[in-house]
């Protein structure tokens, strides 16, 4: 059993002694005396654990000074931003929980000058008086997909939530049982209809619907008829669904509106670049859809936002919608997506200026050509832990955009050494370490490698600045 050694309890300083000293003085300067007091209680209970439990305290336990710098990593890990800029080097371009699109200076800029001061974010400069948020993006937004009118909420599902609460409350909406999707964070598209206060009138099976299925779904509640861009996974096999402009017109003989979510549209044709083809609103509008539903951070390569365009009488009933307010987009994303529509309008220089793009259309020899460059500092961090090699490999667009279609990338690709014994642990370990740089570095665990796809990369500078040669290896985990 560990014994206490009580002189060493007795030589721990008093928080009011600690901050006394020189060092620790400095700090409150630096930080505010509360946070300082907080962190330097914070030591003191460490060290008095560590003694209490028999333990060895380390260097903590050797005087005045060591204590004054525990104190400051402390602070200084407080005061670190949660929110951190990381590599992307998973494979996937809009990822998710990577934070999607990133923005391009031009967007980077306009939001710096709406945050740094007033703006005419909803007052008229012509008419010196109150004026609409949407009147910054409306116009662009017609222009660029073909719409009669547009407006913009905070996300694709506050889209489509909006959309379907002020077309449809009370009555029902005829979907394809093949398009009643769900994509992440456990967001389902019935549930959705649900809490619009609508209810879901399925149609046809999962794998096949027909025109009759649609026709024989609509009665006297019926409100409109859904179609929902199946764009996060696909059937294939014995399938059929009914093609846009089809629908458009039964809709429009039962007196309906035609409402198409197309989740991550894009505004541009893909395949100019050689990307696959993913359907554009001005093409869903012009195939007879009423209104049209998408997201603005995944291709389209904004800020996260929901937008609707569409027909004017009814994207004027949307905009009345008591609910709009609280799904409203602020200045500063209405800066940033003004300012990414307005590179759309250039479109033979967009795939230079929008990241998005230019990270996706990157072609697989520019990125290996990086991996060779990459691959020494790599292999230098990585040391005797493990082996790196450069291997060509797949990447993925991202955010439902196109599942089943892959983009050739390279990667370079850290197996730890050391046997089979414990292979995840030391793997797990790699990716820890990554993930412990400045600028965190988050791969993909696959086939019991850690793979860093490299389409991502476009700082290598950076990258290799912050990999130092690995120290030995000790099998014990980092302090």
């Amino acid at each position: 059993m560990a014994t206490t050694n009580p002189s060493k309890l007795a030589a721990i300083p008093s928080v009011d002694r600690l901050l006394r000293e020189p060092a620790v003085a400095t700090l409150v300067e630096a930080h505010g005396r509360p946070a300082t007091v907080d962190a330097a209680r914070e030591v003191l209970a460490d060290l008095r654990s560590a003694l209490t439990a028999g333990g060895d305290a380390g260097p903590r336990a050797r005087g005045p000074g060591a204590l004054a710098g525990a104190v400051a990593a402390k602070l200084e890990a407080a005061a670190a931003p949660s929110l951190k800029r990381v590599f992307n080097l998973t494979g996937t371009v809009l990822h998710t929980n990577l934070g999607r699109a990133p923005l391009p200076f031009d967007a980077i800029d306009a939001v710096a000058m709406a945050a740094s001061g007033p703006t005419n974010l909803e007052f008229d400069l012509d008419r010196g008086r109150r004026g609409d948020r949407d009147d910054h993006l409306e116009a662009r937004l017609r222009a660029l997909t073909g719409a009669e009118a547009a407006t913009a909420v905070n996300n694709n599902a506050a889209a489509v939530l909006l959309t379907l609460n002020s077309l449809a409350s009370r009555k029902e909406v005829a979907v394809s049982r093949g398009e009643l999707i769900e994509i992440g964070g456990s967001f389902r598209m019935p549930d959705i209809m649900a809490r619009a206060g609508c209810r879901l009138r399925e149609v046809g099976t999962t794998n096949r619907t027909h025109p009759r299925d649609y026709a024989d779904a609509i009665g006297d509640r019926t409100a409109l008829i859904m179609k929902v861009h199946t764009s996060n996974y696909v059937v294939q096999g014995f399938t059929a669904a009914v093609p846009e402009r089809d629908l458009a017109t039964l809709a429009h003989a039962r007196g309906l509106p035609f409402v198409v979510d197309l989740g991550s549209g894009s505004l541009v044709d893909l395949t100019r670049w050689g990307l696959p083809h993913e359907p554009t609103p001005r093409e869903t509008l012009a195939a007879g859809a009423d209104l049209v539903t998408f997201s603005g951070d995944k291709l389209l390569g904004g800020p996260q936002a929901g937008i609707v365009v569409g027909r004017a009488d009814l994207v004027a009933r949307i905009k009345r919608n008591p609910m709009r307010r609280a799904m409203r987009l602020d200045k500063l994303s209405i800066a940033a997506l003004e300012a990414v529509l307005r590179l759309h309008g250039d479109p033979d220089r967009l795939a230079e200026r929008l990241p998005a793009l230019r990270l996706l259309a990157r072609p697989a020899g520019e990125i290996e050509a990086a991996g060779a460059r990459l691959l020494p500092a790599l292999a230098a961090w990585v040391g005797e832990r493990g082996t790196v090699t450069l291997r060509s490999v797949r990447s993925q667009i991202g955010s439902g955009a196109r599942p089943a279609e892959s983009l050739p990338s390279a990667a370079l690709v850290v197996r730890p050494g050391g046997g089979k014994r414990g292979e995840g642990r030391r793997l797990e370990r790699l990716a820890r370490d990554l993930r412990g740089l400045a600028v965190p570095v988050i791969g993909r665990i696959e086939d019991g490698a850690l793979v860093l796809d490299l389409r991502c990369l476009d700082d290598e500078a950076a990258f290799t600045g912050q990999l130092a040669p690995a120290a030995p290896e000790t099998g014990e985990p980092p302090a």
